[in-house]
């Protein structure tokens, strides 16, 4: 009776341990994993094993900026069972992702500021503390957005950062409720009219929506007053993934973004 009194604390209990395995994975593509169950001191009833696609976000409140993790997908793996003391059982998955999940890696190396992956939880009846791993995920951006990228570094754009924010962008088909924002320096063609451009990437199947946010840079006009202060402006481009390697995409960047800076009166 004492031992089933701590497995319900945690103490002796049943313990799962969750391990990718993918390495890499790309939006669209399923996430590939299995979870080992450990049975624990003594037999235990559970009410079901989950597993689920978790993103930190940025809030928009600017009054109390803050982050949480947000849900973007999930799976029950295992509904109501009986776990024997010391019983193993090796359940293996697998996670569709959204063709919009952000990027959480290039090129190997992980992307700063990113922290996606997967939660893993099992529900044990009548436990105080349930069991939970997380494990973060390597998620490759997909070849259009991947050349959109090397794009902007062959154009001579330094990255800076990468954020996830709550939130929807208008005009834009999205399906998450939050967007990531790959940040950049800009080149020295825009440096003097563009503090800041970040590139927003909202994926199907069979085109990848860019979002391009470029921040006016702080002007002097012919009468000595400032105009545009921090004004930020978007645009919104197709790229057809079928048509990818049809197109020249440094120049197609560079006239997208003087095409945002000339609608908005930025260039002459």
């Amino acid at each position: 009776m004492f031992q089933k009194v701590l497995a319900t604390f945690g103490s002796g209990g049943a313990k799962i341990d969750a391990r990718l395995l993918d390495r890499t994975v790309s939006p669209g593509r399923p996430l590939r994993g299995e979870v080992l169950l450990l049975g624990g001191e003594v037999d235990q009833e559970i009410n079901g094993l989950s597993v689920k696609l978790l993103a930190r976000v940025q809030t928009p409140d600017e009054r109390a900026p803050g982050v949480e993790d947000l849900e973007f997908g999930t799976q029950q793996l295992v509904g109501r069972e009986r776990v024997a003391a010391g019983q193993q059982v090796r359940i293996p998955f697998e996670v569709a992702l959204p063709w919009e999940t952000p990027i959480s890696s290039v090129f190997g190396k992980p992307l700063p500021g990113m922290a996606v992956g997967l939660q893993t939880s099992l529900d044990i009846a009548n436990s105080v503390t349930d069991p939970m791993d997380v494990d973060g995920a390597a998620i490759e951006p997909l070849p259009a957005q991947k050349r959109i990228l090397d794009a902007f570094s062959r154009t001579g754009f330094v990255f800076r950062e990468a954020v996830l924010e709550r939130g929807r962008i208008n005009g834009a088909v999205q399906q998450l409720p939050f967007f990531q924002e790959i940040r950049f320096t800009p080149s020295p063609r825009f440096a003097s009219v563009f503090t800041s451009v970040a590139a927003t990437f909202l994926s199907s199947a069979a085109e990848t929506q860019v979002i391009l946010e470029v921040t006016k840079r702080v002007r002097v006009s012919k009468s000595g007053g400032f105009g545009g202060r921090g004004q930020e402006f978007l645009g919104l481009f197709k790229v057809d993934h079928a048509a990818l390697e049809r197109v020249k995409w440094e120049p197609q960047l560079e006239g997208w973004l003087h095409e945002v800076a000339k609608s908005r009166g930025i260039f002459d």
